[in-house]
């Protein structure tokens, strides 16, 4: 038996076994992880009752709405201890502590209360309690009463829900054609303003501001300015319309609260939703979460913006790291020649792979913001001075210094590529007459194209998960507009940017609603794992596709 066991253990298997069960291991973890962030963020769009509780508290029966959002077990004494009210006749030792999501946070202060169910005496859902988002102060709870359309009551009761609806279809189209005005025509005639006072600061700098250049450049003003005005009265009607129609609802307190429709970015009924009905709503907010702004200092709302962000950023610097990890490990595999040059040039490759990555954040701030955009400013932009362009944080900044940071990983795999491409390939190229740089650009860089693909994915994954060098080159809670958008020349690498990474720090550690924003932060980190695995398997895809059609090649 023990001859066996010495021959089994020479043979390696243990080993073999250990691997398997490593692998298994960490395949679990990763899934696990996965699933645990999947339940916890899709969690987040799925409509929850609305609970009307009858609770008991300093012997007064209060009405208590909204939405439980977790709960735990406390200990009874605890409880006395925190000064909680408990009757006599509570026998158990641990007992139920709810968290429930009330709303209303511009009338009762706060978003959350604390319910312990011994003094639950009643619990209902009944099925005409409304939902409102709103655009401001969170969600709102309660029974409709009235609908008002210019003032006027024009539906109550069982019928004021039906009235509800084309009104704030109404409400919600006139807001967005005002957040349109706002941000693409008037944000175009302030962008276009600010290019003219530019213009008219570089030709005093150019001492060439003659009075024919100012009269002309006053009339291109007065017109921009006629048009802002223009804006503005659009804007003004369409205020005014949008507070015309509001809604009266009844609060758990019984006091009646007016509310106008242009304050309200849905309503529903989430007891009275059927299966289909909440299907419908899940997908619905999905969507919205990937398509729209945040909202309430990013705790509501969509981050399309951050997704935006983030895959320009990951683009721009794939653009920028590809190209110089190419060339260099060129130079290193077939041009160099091995002495201590190249060999401190190994080192520093190899080092620089493991320097911590806010390093490279306070390097990309000093090297790249101030000494290079400064001197920039300096040359390209002295009207714009003392107020920076390019020498502040930015898109081409951050994607500067996360190129940097993954320039090593870029190197190493692309030298690995040229390095197992076979040195007959080589030779026969050349002896048939290509001379060496056309050997390099048509025989060993095609045939190496995988090896560069794989660099770029590791790249790839590493960059679109990075935050703290962000946060001191680009990165920022809320972006007033977009890197890319309608006006000249339509990519600004020097604008701040919304990303990811940081909004889940953002919103998990610096929200001023943490417990409204938890569900926020599993669901945005879940959006970023799929995201990064969106870019990998499309850069997967083409290396494979290279691959393939260089395998003949190779054999």
């Amino acid at each position: 038996m023990l001859a066996d066991m010495k021959t089994w253990y020479r043979s390696g298997s243990p080993w073999i076994w250990l691997n398997a069960a490593a692998v298994a291991a960490s395949f679990i973890m990763v899934v696990g992880l996965l699933g645990l962030i999947a339940v916890r963020g899709l969690v987040h769009f799925w409509p929850h009752p609305v609970h009307e509780l009858q609770y008991e508290w300093n012997g007064k029966l209060e009405r208590v709405i909204g939405e439980i959002q977790d709960e735990e077990t406390v200990t009874v004494q605890r409880l006395r201890d925190a000064g909680v009210p408990l009757p006599d006749d509570v026998k158990e030792l641990i007992v139920t502590r709810y968290l429930v999501k009330i709303g209303n946070r511009d009338i009762y202060g706060v978003d959350f209360r604390n319910i312990v169910a011994p003094l639950i005496k009643a619990d209902s859902t009944p099925e005409d309690l409304v939902l409102l988002e709103r655009w401001e102060y969170g969600n709102f709870y309660g029974y409709l009463k009235k609908v008002k359309k210019g003032g006027e009551v024009v539906a109550s009761g069982d019928a004021a829900w039906s009235a509800l609806q084309p009104l704030l279809e109404r409400a919600n189209r006139l807001h967005d054609e005002v957040h349109r005005i706002e941000r693409d025509e008037i944000g175009s005639v302030n962008y276009r303003l600010e290019q003219l006072r530019l213009k008219q600061r570089r030709y005093e700098l150019d001492d060439a501001l003659t009075p024919e250049v100012q009269a002309e450049l006053q009339a291109e003003r007065d017109l921009l300015k006629h048009e802002y005005e223009q804006l503005q009265g659009r804007l003004a009607q369409l205020r005014t319309d949008l507070q015309r129609d509001s809604i009266v609802m009844e609060i758990q307190t019984g006091q009646e609260v007016e509310i106008p429709l242009g304050k309200v970015v849905h309503a529903y009924r989430p007891n009275s939703l059927g299966f289909f009905g909440r299907i419908g709503h899940f997908f619905a907010k999905m969507w919205e979460f990937v398509s729209t702004e945040p909202r309430e200092a990013n705790t509501e709302g969509g981050v399309f913006p951050a997704i935006f962000g983030t895959v320009t950023m990951v683009l721009v610097m794939s653009v920028l790291v590809t190209p110089l990890g190419v060339v260099a490990a060129v130079y290193l595999r077939e041009y160099a020649r091995e002495g201590p040059i190249v060999r401190l040039i190994y080192i520093a490759v190899n080092n620089l792979a493991g320097v911590p990555s806010i390093v490279y954040g306070v390097f990309g701030l000093g090297f790249f913001v101030y000494f290079i955009g400064g001197n920039i400013d300096q040359l390209f932009f002295p009207e714009a001075l003392p107020a920076p362009t390019f020498g502040t944080p930015g898109l081409l900044w951050a994607s500067l210094t996360l190129a940097l940071l993954t320039l090593p990983v870029v190197i190493v795999s692309t030298e690995e590529g040229l390095a197992r491409i076979p040195r007959a390939i080589r030779e026969g190229s050349l002896a048939l007459g290509a001379t060496k740089a056309e050997t390099l650009w048509r025989v060993v860089l095609p045939m190496a194209s995988p090896a560069m693909m794989t660099g770029l994915i590791l790249a790839v994954a590493r960059a679109a998960g990075e935050v703290a060098p962000l946060m001191l080159v680009g990165v920022v809670k809320l972006a007033p507009s977009l890197p890319i958008d309608g006006n000249f020349p339509f990519i600004h690498l020097d604008r701040k940017f919304m990303h990811l990474g940081f909004h889940i720090y953002d919103v998990g550690f610096q929200s001023p609603n943490v417990e409204a924003a938890r569900p926020l932060v599993y669901a945005t980190a879940l959006l970023l794992v799929l995201l990064i695995i969106v870019l990998n398997f499309t850069a997967i895809g083409i290396r494979n596709h290279l691959r393939e059609k260089y395998r003949a090649l190779e054999n």
